[in-house]
């Protein structure tokens, strides 16, 4: 039998990204099918198979619009002279057969972004023209005729994409994030002590971890708003340009020495450790993997309203979810939560949530998908 030749288009894969890591874990379940797998990237950072074809489309840029529509352009030439089988995008390009919705929809983002900030600055955000041109290519791409389905990690988006598109609904394939449960792990008291020991956190401390780039957008500003009236410690893991900002404002709320900034960090899974639960208010995320990945852990998790995350979260059960933007509901959920994760019922019932959530399932429900749409 031939095997299914499947492209997968990802403008630039950064080893700690959500994409990325849907796409990693996709591809290391669908490397045992029988399928020819190809990558069009502008750049690849990862490691990757032998048997992996890498395809760079890295044309000239003079700004983001021009990066986004050259990057577009290049590879949709790419993929139709290559003729393969299936193209599955994670960008937003028209012509593609499946678009993998991992950022949502950006209409809406801005919409929640706005409320950070006063009207007339939002005004003008929503007529940016690099935001124009990724609503308009959003826009086209689930219009093009040769979308034939869409996959979304959460049911949130799913009718997000149905009420803003008009996207029928069963052409929307809900497919949730896969986590390897044998690799992500609650620790051991003895390995925790250790690792508490290692990054100077006092062993008998409540300890929440906030895992995310991209500051605002993830909340960082409530979580630590959240905190600063407890007795409770904040691991910051992940980058902002805006680091100093955040610093501050821990030094305003007199809890900068309860706040840990430990930057990005290429294995997470010791810091996940040292916590007793994952903290991410935020502002609009379709379905972070530190979920996942916290919940493995045996973490409790925090995280809010206009996260898709929040489809794994029993209230109370296995965590809470609030407004995004609620620091009194978010302080009571900090508070709530277990002082110490280990053992506790709900590290039980974290991990418990996850454990269906395997690699071989997401396989199965990708080559099922590429069947239906090749039949």
């Amino acid at each position: 039998m031939k095997p299914i030749r499947l492209a997968i288009v990802r403008q630039k894969y950064r080893p700690d990204g959500g994409a990325e890591r849907f796409i990693a874990r996709a591809l290391e379940a669908l490397d045992q099918q029988s399928l020819d797998l190809n990558v069009i990237t502008r750049e690849w950072q990862g490691q990757r198979q032998p048997n992996w074809h890498l395809h760079i489309c890295n044309p000239t840029k003079w700004g983001r619009i021009s990066r986004e529509r050259g990057f577009a352009d290049a590879a949709r030439a790419l993929w139709q002279r290559e003729n393969f089988d299936i193209v599955q995008s994670h960008e937003r390009i028209a012509g593609c057969d499946i678009y993998r919705a991992g950022d949502g929809v950006h209409q809406r983002w801005l919409e929640l972004r706005g409320r950070l900030m006063p009207g007339w600055r939002h005004k003008l955000l929503l007529a940016n023209r690099y935001h124009r041109y990724v609503m308009a290519a959003e826009k086209a791409m689930y219009e093009a005729p040769e979308l034939k389905a869409v996959i979304c990690n959460a049911e949130m988006v799913k009718q997000e994409i149905i009420q803003r598109f008009g996207v029928a609904s069963d052409k929307i394939h809900v497919i949730y994030n896969a986590i390897n449960t044998a690799q992500f792990v609650p620790a051991e008291m003895a390995t925790r002590t250790a690792i508490r020991q290692q990054i100077a956190l006092p062993l008998d401390a409540s300890v929440l971890i906030y895992v995310g780039s991209g500051f605002e957008r993830k909340g960082l500003a409530a979580a630590i708003r959240a905190v600063a009236s407890t007795d409770r410690y904040l691991l910051v893991v992940g980058k902002d340009k805006a680091e100093k900002q955040y610093r501050a404002l821990a030094t305003t709320l007199g809890c900068a020495d309860r706040i840990r900034f430990v930057g990005m960090q290429s294995d997470t899974l010791p810091w996940y450790q040292a916590a007793d639960g994952l903290l991410l208010p935020t502002l609009y995320d379709p379905f972070p993997n530190v979920i996942l990945e916290a919940m493995a852990c045996g973490l409790p998790v925090i995280t809010s309203t206009t996260c898709g995350g929040a489809e794994f979260i029993q209230q109370g059960h296995n965590g809470y979810v609030c407004d995004a933007l609620d620091i009194n509901a978010l302080r009571d959920a900090v508070m709530a939560l277990p002082a110490c994760a280990t053992d506790s019922s709900m590290a039980l019932a974290a991990r418990e949530q996850v454990m269906a959530s395997t690699p071989q399932r997401l396989s199965q429900q990708l080559v099922s998908l590429y069947q239906q749409i090749l039949d």
